[in-house]
């Protein structure tokens, strides 16, 4: 790309989200001088600012430098987990088995196990936070460098493996050190989180198969089992919020809970139809300040919108994020059974989730609530909080089968279960509002 279409590329993806030059050269440490010259075509920015730039912008650094080639599916997926999780076994699986399913599957290899091995330790600087902001920075320069060659190669399926993404270093910051390891690599929390497709983390060792937490086959961990099972809690809290975060956890023996992940991985991609599994409760209003509080919560904002659709199906657009930054999804669902359903979900850019807002269907009010995302014993919770309700909230319970029995924090209560309720469904609510509670 020569620099009179990188600037007009440039101009365009800054326009997209409604930043000035001043703005966009704030979020990235340059001048608005700068941002002029790069979309004018006089000057072109340095590898680095690259990086930064394409954080900005929500995009990769190849979708910034041309256009993605068509026709190309390339899904990223980190996997993660606490010190002895079966991470490393857990590659191998995903070889086997996505390579037999027609994938060219390619791996990013764990940073902080490189650094460390290489070393350069984090106890060896002289504050953790400069350690981390390296770590990042070659993390995230590593993941274009794989999606780049990625996007050159004649498969048409790629997946894209992140053994742990960049966001798993939270876990190991105070958050006034995160904080300034954002500003300084001019990104965001919601960025790193979710320019990953999807997350699944595997419990640790240490927490409900202890007798097999072991240092020997990693040179980096110095983890105790104790240590080991706080840590696994840090990382579940950090990746909490992401749209599709999995928790594979050690309620089987080894070999199921490797089958579970490829089952997980597969729903995702879709090979074969994936399928959800969830429950639905009405709750009490929560106390959303001690909700807040959780390590393990994360709060999203979502606006929902239903487009024009066959019968059988739903379509729907969604922005999600906080803090104005946001990315988008489409999603199409059909009910096959009460509780069940096939969804198939792909990644929007804003531009195109602006056009199929074009398309909504004016018998749907837009939806609009704070979604607050709890991880807890290995289960994943979602609250969700309407501005129409001051006395109610809905909670989903995401499982791995139908048979999968159901726990609820005792701090919420329960009004009734309403699974496959229609006038429960988001749906009904865009078009007929809530339903009244029986007795009042």
């Amino acid at each position: 790309m020569n620099d009179y279409h990188f600037g007009n590329r440039l101009l365009c993806l800054r326009e997209k989200l409604g930043l000035s030059q001043g703005q966009l050269g704030k979020l990235i440490g340059v001048s608005n001088k700068s941002i002029s010259k790069w979309e004018t075509g006089a000057a072109k920015p340095g590898v680095d600012t690259l990086s930064k730039l394409a954080l900005a912008l929500q995009v990769s650094v190849d979708e910034l430098m041309q256009p993605a080639a068509a026709g190309r599916q390339i899904s990223r997926i980190v996997i993660t987990g606490g010190p002895c999780a079966g991470k490393t076994t857990a590659l191998s699986w995903i070889q086997n088995a996505f390579s037999e399913k027609g994938y060219q599957v390619v791996f990013v290899p764990e940073t902080a196990t490189e650094l460390i091995s290489g070393g350069a330790a984090p106890w060896l600087c002289t504050e953790g936070k400069h350690f981390q902001t390296g770590l990042i920075r070659l993390q995230l320069a590593k993941e274009e460098a794989f999606a780049y060659i990625a996007g050159k190669m004649s498969a048409g399926k790629i997946l894209l493996v992140m053994d742990r993404g960049a966001l798993d270093n939270k876990a190991y910051m105070s958050p006034l050190d995160f904080q300034y390891v954002m500003q300084t690599l001019g990104t965001n929390e919601v960025a790193l989180r979710d320019h990953y497709d999807a997350v699944f983390h595997l419990v640790t060792a240490a927490r409900g198969a202890e007798e097999f937490y072991t240092l020997a086959n990693n040179q980096a961990r110095t983890e105790t089992p104790e240590q080991a099972a706080a840590l696994d809690d840090k990382l579940i809290a950090a990746w909490t919020g992401h749209p599709h975060l999995r928790i594979i956890d050690n309620s089987t023996d080894f070999n199921k809970k490797m089958l579970r992940l490829i089952a997980e991985i597969s729903s995702f991609l879709g090979e074969p139809e994936p399928m959800e599994v969830e429950r639905k409760f009405l709750i009490q209003m929560p106390n959303l300040r001690k909700l807040e509080q959780l390590p393990a919560c994360t709060r999203v904002n979502i606006v929902q919108t239903y487009l024009k659709s066959a019968a059988d199906e739903e379509v729907r657009v969604r922005q999600r994020g906080s803090d104005r930054h946001f990315i988008y999804f489409k999603t199409i669902k059909r009910a096959v059974s009460r509780g069940k359903r096939v969804e198939v979900e792909t990644r929007l850019n804003q531009e195109e989730y602006l056009q199929h807002l074009m398309q909504a269907d004016p018998q749907y009010r837009q939806i609009q609530k704070t979604r607050y995302c709890l991880s807890r014993n290995g289960t994943y919770y979602e609250i969700d909080i309407y501005p129409q309700l001051d006395d109610r909230a809905i909670l989903e319970v995401e499982l791995r089968d139908e048979h999968q029995p159901v726990s609820i924090p005792k701090m919420f209560k329960v009004i009734r279960e309403v699974t496959g309720e229609e006038a429960y469904l988001n749906r009904s609510i865009a078009k007929h509002g809530f339903p009244e509670v029986e007795g009042k």
